[in-house]
């Protein structure tokens, strides 16, 4: 008899790894994902990633609201009597109980060194931190929220110039990869969970749209950190003016000046400790992105202008 494999996924990050799966023949039985939802305005239905690439590839698919305390779901895996079910950023914690309705057991493939950066954003954390590497790490769910018991940890470095969105597609082909063995060896009984040390992990909480505020009170190297690690979203800025100025790309400078102040045409900002940033590209608030020979032609920002903190 063939094995069951169930998905569970959303954004982009879970395509590459579920289109991996499925072209190497593993059999996907179903896939979950979160329901479309009304854009801001409401006059478009916006599907998930993977709820898109499940009906390219005619997986069935299945879209609650909400797993805990569904009755229906819950009755319907318990039917199914799935050999593995595989976890991708599905942003749904998985009911308790749900956990022994699948042989193997529901695994995930978390973004991040675990125990470090448990949580929702594991990515943009640790470039903010400047972490050196960031990885993947194939567990096993249990109740506590990244906490379960991990088999492999597959490894990468972090350029000082990585930014989320980067690193994020790294991370995927990464895990489209190696998550192939891992499913036979799991489905062969061929692996090995081993307990994470609680006492070193950290937290990746989900991100707030103020964290982007850019304080030039800061050093260059966080500051950059920051920019890079909210790219593209929610994004780093900083008010002007009146008017929100989102930086999409920078670098450290040198020199100095008054914190906050610009120092020439290019819009290089003098920080602490005597070193600047050179901001590279830049989005105006209800404008395009822009290269910052562009952006400087007719902006309001010249030099010898002070950017608060505010």
């Amino acid at each position: 008899m063939s094995k069951k494999i169930i998905f569970m996924g959303t954004p982009l990050f879970a395509v590459p790894i579920l289109k991996s799966l499925h072209q190497n023949g593993f059999p996907i039985s179903i896939v979950y994902t979160q329901a479309p939802k009304k854009s801001q305005r409401g006059q478009k239905i916006n599907i998930s990633p993977i709820q898109n690439i499940s009906e390219n590839l005619n997986i069935e698919l299945r879209t609650p609201l909400k797993l805990k305390g569904n009755e229906k779901e819950y009755k319907f895996l318990k039917k199914l009597n799935a050999d593995l079910a595989i976890v991708v950023a599905y942003g749904q914690i998985i009911p308790k109980n749900f956990l022994t309705l699948v042989k193997k057991g529901f695994i995930n493939i978390h973004a991040s060194i675990l125990p470090k950066w448990r949580g929702a954003a594991p990515i943009q954390r640790s470039i903010m931190n400047l972490d050196e590497e960031t990885g993947i790490s194939i567990m096993k769910i249990t109740e506590e929220l990244d906490s379960g018991p991990v088999s492999n940890i597959y490894k990468t470095k972090l350029k000082q110039n990585d930014n989320a969105e980067e690193v994020l597609k790294k991370l995927a082909l990464l895990a489209a990869k190696k998550i192939l063995d891992n499913v036979n060896d799991i489905l062969n009984d061929r692996v090995k969970f081993i307990e994470q040390d609680n006492s070193k992990a950290t937290y990746a909480k989900k991100i707030k749209k103020s964290e982007g505020n850019i304080s030039w009170n800061d050093e260059p190297i966080k500051i950059i950190g920051k920019i890079n690690g909210l790219f593209p979203s929610p994004g780093a800025f900083f008010n002007f003016k009146g008017e929100r100025y989102k930086v999409l790309k920078a670098e450290i400078g040198s020199g100095g000046g008054k914190i906050g102040e610009v120092l020439n045409d290019k819009l290089e900002i003098a920080c602490v400790k005597n070193q600047t940033i050179k901001i590279l590209e830049i989005q105006r608030q209800g404008k395009k992105p822009q290269k910052i020979q562009e952006f400087m032609l007719g902006s309001q920002i010249k030099k010898g202008s002070v950017l608060s903190n505010a």
